[in-house]
């Protein structure tokens, strides 16, 4: 079956099997290449006829994971100048008044696709619900701050993306005053950004946010300071006309190699200090503060400006920084004498080590780096925006605790997607064979009904209690105050 609907700028043509109809790489917006790869995003141009949209869309151009992480998530690449474009699936697009969710994809603000096979939307639109899947420019097109260029580019791109599914949604059967924005990694530091955000009020109704944090913006002074690197690497001035006249393996290349010197020199008088701190210093490219959709750090913004809570879910997994170090070779190089050394470079006082190795006896001084950094990068940011929301709108967070079979990994970053998406059976890879399907059951239909009723089926989080609903196997439970002795004490040493 392939039906017809017809959006803002024309006709298109879907695919229905098992149920549900899906509309693969619908542009949103005008692609972003010559003059405009600078540029705010605009209107695609209307098109006659009927555009078949049977296969995904093009991707932005980025270089592939490095090896180890290419073999645990893949990487995305498809050739095209649409790439800003959108995934529909539906399980009607006849009906009306359908939830809806608006995924933002991860990988750094420099990576990642809608294209992923992990982020199938089919599982949701058979649970009822329309599920859309944007891209959006990433790296430099998308967050250098050169000049005469708009900052925040990538950003503007989803904005733009969630008007569009505003004005278009109805003829995919959803209902535009029940969007959930959603996101992991970078998509996660985005909703919590866009929720912040005063042009993106009113655009949608709830939130989850999955591995971000609240703070993942530079100062505009430091994003000059990356995006003079990336000139001195291409022999330019930082300037969007110098900038404009390179093709798409130019730009990666400059920007893979700022990116590794950033990784092996994290030093806050090169970068400043926002760079290396709210980079997480994992990150080159990223939203900037620029007095417009981006006025502050996302928490701040919100503690400020209560009124732009929505109802939230957020939260990380229990071993996100495993993902970047275990692979990657960096955690067999932290030892007792060598774990000191590597906490000061990240601005962390070494003698809250002292806490995390008491609270976990049994563990290695690479087990203790990576939980400390994944309550530093991630899980502190997050309770630290979940509690601004909850003095205005209901506020759930959760723990992703199930570890993978692959090993060393723990319960890392990303793997909880495929188990949101229920799409086990594309991520091996990363959860080793047979994950456990129940517990893929019990997280999505948290996500759907959080869509569906603004409840996901656990108690809300308040900042005394701090409650959390642990996802594990053979069971998940709600907890208090998870693992606070350690997160205090994280919070009062950070130098």
């Amino acid at each position: 079956m392939e039906p017809i609907v017809t959006i803002s700028s024309g006709a298109i043509r879907g695919r229905t099997e098992a149920g549900v109809t899906r509309f693969l790489g619908v542009p949103y917006a005008a692609a972003p290449v010559g003059p405009r790869r600078f540029e705010l995003p605009e209107p695609a141009p209307a098109w006659t006829g009927v555009r078949d949209t049977a296969a995904m869309g093009a991707t932005c151009a980025q270089s592939p994971y490095p090896a180890p992480i290419h073999a645990l998530i893949g990487s995305d690449g498809i050739p095209g100048d649409d790439y800003l474009n959108v995934n529909v699936w539906t399980p009607d697009p006849a009906a009306s008044g359908l939830p809806v969710l608006v995924w933002i994809h991860g990988g750094a603000f420099v990576r990642g696709s809608n294209a992923r096979k992990i982020y199938d939307g089919s599982a949701f639109a058979r649970d009822g619900v329309v599920l859309v899947s944007i891209n959006y420019r990433l790296g430099i097109s998308g967050f250098a701050a050169l000049d005469g260029a708009p900052l925040n580019r990538g950003l503007h791109d989803q904005v733009f993306a969630l008007r569009w599914v505003r004005e278009n949604i109805a003829v995919f059967g959803g209902d535009p005053e029940r969007v959930t924005v959603f996101g992991e990694s970078a998509g996660g530091m985005s909703v919590a950004t866009l929720i912040a955000a005063p042009q993106a009020r009113g655009l949608f109704g709830r939130a989850i946010m999955q591995s971000g944090n609240g703070s993942a913006v530079a100062e505009l002074a430091d994003a000059r300071r990356v995006a003079a690197a990336l000139a001195s690497e291409l022999g330019l001035a930082p300037t969007t006309a110098a900038f404009g006249e390179l093709g798409p393996q130019q730009l990666r290349t400059a920007q893979n190699a700022v990116a590794l010197a950033l990784m092996t020199d994290p030093d806050p008088q090169r970068w400043g200090a926002s760079v290396i701190t709210q980079g997480l210093g994992i990150m080159s490219l990223f939203p900037v503060i620029d007095d417009d959709l981006v006025p502050g750090l996302p928490t701040g913004e919100l503690a400020a400006h209560p009124e732009r809570a929505v109802p939230l879910i957020a939260g990380t997994t229990a071993d996100e920084f495993r993902f970047f170090t275990v692979p990657t070779g960096i955690a067999a190089a932290v030892t007792a004498e060598t774990l000191p050394l590597v906490l000061a470079r990240y601005g962390i006082d070494p003698t809250v080590a002292a806490t995390y190795a008491a609270q976990r006896p049994d563990a290695t001084p690479a087990e203790i780096f990576n939980a400390i950094l994944t309550d530093w990068c991630f899980r502190s940011g997050t309770l630290d925006f979940a509690a601004a929301n909850a003095a205005a709108a209901p506020t759930y967070m959760y723990e992703f605790a199930w570890p993978t079979a692959v090993s060393g990994l723990g319960s890392c970053h990303v793997l909880e997607v495929p188990f949101v998406f229920d799409a086990l059976a594309e991520a091996q890879s990363i959860t080793g064979a047979n994950p456990p399907q129940a517990l893929a059951d019990e997280i999505h239909a948290a996500w759907v009904s959080f869509a569906r009723d603004g409840d996901p089926g656990w108690p809300t989080f308040e900042p005394d209690s701090r409650r959390v609903r642990v996802f594990d196997s053979p069971a998940s439970s709600t907890v208090e105050n998870l693992r606070a002795a350690e997160l205090d004490a994280l919070r009062q040493t950070i130098a």
